[in-house]
């Protein structure tokens, strides 16, 4: 796929949305940390191939009723870290009256693509078969991933019902079974940093001579043909996608994990189909800035936290 040029890139930067247009050294002071009022809870969720899955539900303690659903993925290039690493910013979200779960799935060497993003779809069902336990509102359900786990929630998103994604045993609390039956679409996406296209990736880190980036790549897909199979762009521009839900993407200024062609790439695959895409561009940040705390990360917050809004209120309004 050709990468955009300067125009197409001129063209993505004018079309964010004002509230979301970053500006070096015009950062807003760190939020002041409030009182913790959110619960959590861990618990295994699943039993895939012998492995125990846990997860962490956040809860704000005064939020009631049924609460939407925002499903966390964690990065590692597919085989490496637990959900753990993701408190920071799941609880900030929590605060905003989402039921965050952040979930662990499994990952490189032991398993292989297209386990992970299958577990992410098991996650959604996970969801729905324990709304009323949970407290949480079955109808309205998203997905936010870091780095390769923007892959995974990306991947679940275009084939949420697909044979790939279906067979990992969850709990209904009671026991562990398949529920292919329930419905794995998502609402909406927020792809952090992500790995969109595990290939180009791999290429480029073999270029940059980035190890754990190449170990990865190899410890979780079986070769390029797999990675090309879970290229996002790919399926997209492929016709291949089963739903094309509307996505955030963030990028880093300073990422030398992500190329900022690659992510190209996807905003123009996803448009190009008629995808609703929003996008954000941090100048100056790393890779995983969001898991830090910062006033850079405290912008992030507020970005998805309103991005998710508008998914929601749009859904209500239609």
């Amino acid at each position: 796929m050709r990468h955009l040029g300067l125009a197409a890139i001129a063209l993505l930067a004018a079309c964010a949305p004002p509230a979301f247009a970053q500006k070096a050294g015009a950062a807003k002071p760190a939020v002041a940390a409030a009182p913790s009022m959110i619960e959590t809870s861990d618990m295994l969720w699943a039993k895939p191939d012998g492995a125990d899955l846990n997860l962490t539900v956040y809860r704000d303690k005064a939020a009631k009723g049924a609460l939407p659903v925002l499903i966390d993925v964690h990065g590692g290039a597919w085989s490496s870290g637990d959900r753990t690493g993701d408190k920071l910013y799941c609880e900030a979200l929590a605060r905003t009256g989402l039921l965050v779960v952040s979930i662990d799935f499994r990952q490189g060497p032991k398993f292989q693509h297209p386990s992970g993003s299958a577990d992410v779809a098991a996650a959604v069902r996970w969801v729905r078969l324990n709304a009323t336990s949970l407290k949480a509102d079955p109808k309205r359900i998203g997905l936010i991933g870091s780095s390769s786990g923007g892959h995974l929630a990306l991947l679940e998103s275009l084939r949420p019902n697909a044979s790939p994604h279906k067979g990992t045993p969850i709990t209904d609390g009671r026991s562990f079974a398949a529920h292919d039956d329930i419905d794995a679409t998502v609402d909406y996406v927020v792809a952090m940093w992500p790995v969109s296209d595990p290939a180009a990736r791999y290429r480029y880190a073999q270029r940059a001579k980035i190890e754990a980036l190449i170990k990865g790549g190899e410890a979780y897909f079986k070769n390029e043909d797999a990675m090309w199979d879970a290229s996002i762009p790919r399926i997209v521009t492929a016709g291949e996608a089963k739903s094309l839900p509307p996505i955030l993407v963030v990028q880093p200024g300073a990422d030398s994990n992500i190329p900022q062609d690659m992510t190209f790439d996807l905003l123009h695959a996803w448009q190009a189909r008629g995808g609703k895409v929003e996008y954000a561009f941090f100048p100056g940040q790393p890779h995983a800035f969001g898991h830090r705390p910062s006033a850079a990360t405290d912008d992030l917050v507020r970005m998805i936290a309103a991005f998710i809004q508008r998914r929601l209120t749009e859904a209500t309004d239609h």
